[in-house]
């Protein structure tokens, strides 16, 4: 069984719960064990998050720029790709393991997203796109199945 979708959104704070409504739906039809979907749809909406508020021109009128979220399904993995137009993350803290992660105190608003992600996912890569510029955060996750899943992978 496979399943793949790409969304093209506005960075707008409203597109974040509309892309985790989305993954969520995808995973509840096709059987995925809730407590999978649920880790998931909260990496999903730390990296949507962070697109919105870090992934546009501010020269170019960031507010109309937009982000893309690509989900695959795919045997027993998902794996979940948010890129945007921003800046890109800083040099030397991308690459295919964890970037450098700066201490968060306890009662911060900000600066954990990253880290959740982390440890929400089996597998996180966290770099720049080439050329044009902007962040590549995506991650992936070992599927579990529901008993009654309809499209378990085979």
């Amino acid at each position: 069984m496979s399943i793949w979708w790409s969304l093209h959104l506005r960075r707008d704070a409203a597109s974040v719960p509309l892309a985790r409504r989305l993954l969520l739906g995808t995973m509840e039809t096709a059987g995925v064990d809730p407590d999978i979907s649920y880790d998931l749809s909260v990496a999903l909406s730390e990296a949507c998050a962070n697109a919105v508020e870090h992934g546009g021109d501010t020269t170019r009128g960031g507010s109309s720029e937009a982000y893309r979220v690509t989900a695959y399904l795919d045997g027993e993995k998902c794996r979940i790709e948010v890129a945007d137009a921003g800046p890109g993350f800083p040099a030397g803290t991308a690459g295919p393991s964890r970037p450098s992660a700066r201490p968060v105190p306890p009662d911060a608003e900000h600066g954990r997203g990253l880290c959740l992600i982390q440890e929400l996912a089996d597998h996180v890569h966290i770099g720049n796109k080439p050329g044009r510029g902007g962040a590549v955060v995506s991650f992936d996750k070992i599927l579990k199945w529901r008993e009654d899943a309809p499209l378990v992978a085979v």
